[in-house]
Formats: C-alpha cells, structure tokens, sequence
C-alpha cells in the first residue's frame, strides 16, 4: 500500500484518504467477524492484518497532521476533519474489540 504525503494533497483529500482508508479497515473487521462465525480463522487473521495495514495508513497521515502541529503550524479542525477523524478511531476501537473477543469466543467453544 503506498504511503500518502501532505504536501501532495488538498486538506480535502486528506480527509477523503482518512474516511476511505478507515471505511476499508472497518469493512476487514466486520468481515474478519463473520468469517470467524463461518468457521474461517486463518482467513480470520489474514482480514484483521490487511485492516491493519489500511489503519497503518491512516496513522501515518493522521500522526504527519499531528507533527506539523507539534512543529507550530495550526490545522484547520473542519467537520470534515472532524469526520474522518472520528471513522478512524471508531475503526481502531472496533478493531481491538473484535480482536479481544475472537479468543473469547474459542474459548466458549472449546
């Protein structure tokens, strides 16, 4: 997956990358879910990694916008913004859940 830069990106772009690639993880996620259901788990953990590496994506952008903060140039906090960030961590909660619950559920049926 190719890493996305800034400085080649309108803020409006950078939001849409954050939505698309934090929709994406999340679709993995609930995906990875009905698989464990189906009886699926090696193509459980596959989904849960390839989500992981759409979040990774995210983290880098979101974690660049945090830098330049840091570095003193103010962000614009749009609802946009706001959005995509709250798909992001949304979908990083949802993820953690799904892998907490995973070994429960194996172990219920065990």
């Amino acid at each position: 997956m190719n890493e996305l830069k800034l400085e080649e990106l309108t803020e409006e772009q950078v939001c849409f990358q954050m939505i698309l690639h934090s929709g994406n993880a999340r679709s993995k996620v609930l995906q990875a879910l009905r698989l464990y259901r189906e009886g699926d788990i090696e193509k459980v953990n596959d989904m849960l990694a390839d989500a992981e590496e759409d979040l990774s994506l995210v983290h880098k952008v979101h974690f660049q916008l945090v830098q330049k903060e840091a570095g003193g140039e103010q962000q614009e906090l749009s609802l946009l913004f706001l959005h995509a960030e709250d798909h992001f961590m949304s979908t990083l909660t949802m993820k953690e859940m799904v892998k907490e619950m995973i070994p429960i559920f194996q172990e219920l049926k065990s």
